[in-house]
Formats: structure tokens, sequence, C-alpha cells
């Protein structure tokens, strides 16, 4: 009898094992392959934007109202931690299935430190780093693991998870009128 079809992950809804596996060959099989991934951002008014991803509802952003928003959904600089968070939540659960750990529940906290004096340039514009300084990452990992596997498997998602990366290293930018 083979492994399961899906793999049973505790409390946290289950991942097809077959098609893990099926990315996995996949990414062997082409490893310099490269995905653009598109977003097209809509300011609606003040500060709050709708952001158009594949054929989903709008993700909303905007601003707290100490940063003069409507405080209707996070604001960019919490969104990108959520994204954070979100994209080592994958890579844990994941990796997790793929070594055959059960995992019962997972939960990161993140936070970040930014100097927001700049006013978005508006403000002041002394010499000082603009964007996070430091983020912080608290992952609550319950699963059938000893804490030395659980350990090792944060140390290699940290290492693989593309928005962690990009946090950690520099990235090439371009902006551009249209």
């Amino acid at each position: 009898m083979g492994e399961p079809a899906t793999a049973l992950t505790g409390c946290l809804a289950p991942i097809d094992r077959t098609g893990l596996e099926a990315l996995i060959v996949k990414g062997k099989e082409n490893p310099q392959a490269i995905k653009t991934l598109k977003c097209k951002t809509v300011a609606e008014g003040r500060f709050r934007h709708a952001n158009y991803i594949r054929d989903l509802a709008p993700y909303i952003v905007d601003e707290p109202p100490g940063l003069l928003g409507d405080d209707t959904a996070p604001n960019p600089s919490e969104a990108s931690l959520a994204a954070l968070g979100s994209c080592i939540c994958v890579g844990l659960h994941a990796n997790a299935v793929h070594q055959g750990i059960l995992v019962r529940s997972l939960e990161l906290e993140l936070e970040g430190d930014l100097n927001i004096t700049a006013v978005w340039g508006t403000g002041d514009q002394s010499e000082k780093p603009v964007g996070f300084t430091d983020v912080r990452i608290k992952v609550h990992m319950d699963a059938d693991a000893p804490k030395e596997k659980i350990d090792a498997l944060i140390e290699h998602v940290a290492k693989w998870s593309p928005v962690f990366n990009t946090f950690s290293r520099p990235v090439n930018m371009e902006i551009v009128p249209a």
C-alpha cells in the first residue's frame, strides 16, 4: 500500500500529497524556471487601494487613522508582514508533510520595526533607513517531531522561502512611468 493521497495534518486542512510530490518533481526537472507574478494596484481614494491579483476579489490595503487612512484594511507594511508570515507557514506546512511530520497547529507572530518620520518622503528626509530595519518571527508549531527536528525545519524553510529571501537580500527594482 502506497502513501495516502492526502497527508493528514492534525487540525490543519490536509495537503494533497500527490500534488506536492508532483510540484517537487516539476521543480527538479527545470530548476531555472522563473514565474512572473502580477498585481494591478488601483487607488480608490485617500490611502485605500484595491490590488487585483489573478481573478481573485480585490485585496484591499489602507492606512490606519494615525497615517490619515480609513482603517479598512492592513497598511502596506502590515500586508508585507502578512505575506512573509504566510510564505513561511506554507513552507513549514509543505516541508512537514514532505517529511511525514504531523502538524497539529501552526502560528507565527511577526513584528517589524520601521521609522515612519519621512512620511513617504514628505516629512523628515534626514539620512535614515527606509523600511523595516528589524523583523522578528516567532514560530509556534505543535507537531509530531522533536524540537531539534522542528528547529531544523524552520531553518530550512527560512533558507527557501521566497518572501523571507525578498526581505533579507537586495532585489533588482525598477519603477517607470507608463
